[in-house]
């Protein structure tokens, strides 16, 4: 695998041909290899762009090394908690978590069927979560989304200008503060589409502590994604 070295660190990295027709992205997978998903039917040169990158590079592997993610091999977190996954063999395939214990039981065949059996339960909580609080803090900002849906996104939420927010499915495994975060974000985004001054002080008047919240929110790491468009 070819490799970068950027400071004093040596990263292996990968390219793959992605799905987007004009955007490259860069993420680090769960190994901290890099991967870097170029658009399909277009030539890039991969060289320049990395090179471009290296600070981000840089920059993005020590927070991938120190951050905090939301599942591991034998824990996952929700709600802002670490649950420790209980690995069940079992032909049924059933997940049930038990927050008051600490721990996730899990039961199926095979043990690489453990993130699907996640996804699926984190999919159902975080729609029930974003419904409803969507619907509370839209009031907030007298604005009203044309569609809300949660999708396997590589942000924790955008809003396009047609007023539609989408929400990643991991949203529920951050503490509800960063959750609420999330939302007001997205919903100030209805009224400000940008991160001018003027969005700042909407999101201000909603979310006083928002760049403590940003802070802390940077620091966890969605499962296996980061993306730089």
């Amino acid at each position: 695998m070819p490799h970068l070295d950027v400071g004093t660190r040596r990263i292996e990295y990968s390219v793959v041909r992605g799905a987007s027709r004009r955007y490259t992205y860069f993420r680090f997978r769960s190994d901290m290899t890099l991967e870097v998903s170029v658009p399909w039917g277009r030539k890039v040169d991969v060289g320049a762009m990395i090179k471009e990158r290296l600070s981000w590079i840089d920059r993005e592997y020590a927070r991938a090394a120190n951050a905090k993610r939301i599942l591991g091999s034998d824990q996952v977190m929700f709600g802002g908690q670490y649950l420790r996954i209980v690995y069940i063999e079992d032909a049924k395939e059933e997940l049930v978590p038990s927050p008051v214990t600490g721990e996730v039981a899990v039961r199926t065949s095979d043990r690489r069927r453990v993130r699907e059996l996640v996804r699926r339960w984190f999919l159902k909580e975080t729609s029930a979560y974003v419904v409803r609080k969507v619907r509370e803090s839209s009031p907030l900002l007298g604005v009203r989304p044309s569609r809300v849906d949660v999708r396997e996104i590589g942000k924790w939420g955008y809003c396009t200008r047609g007023g539609r927010l989408s929400f990643s499915w991991q949203l529920i495994a951050l503490p509800e503060r960063l959750r609420e975060y999330v939302v007001f974000h997205e919903l100030t985004h209805l009224v400000e589409f940008n991160h001018s001054s003027a969005f700042k002080k909407r999101l201000a008047s909603i979310c006083p502590d928002f760049r403590r919240r940003q802070r802390e929110l940077a620091q966890i790491l969605p499962y296996d994604r980061m993306v730089l468009e």
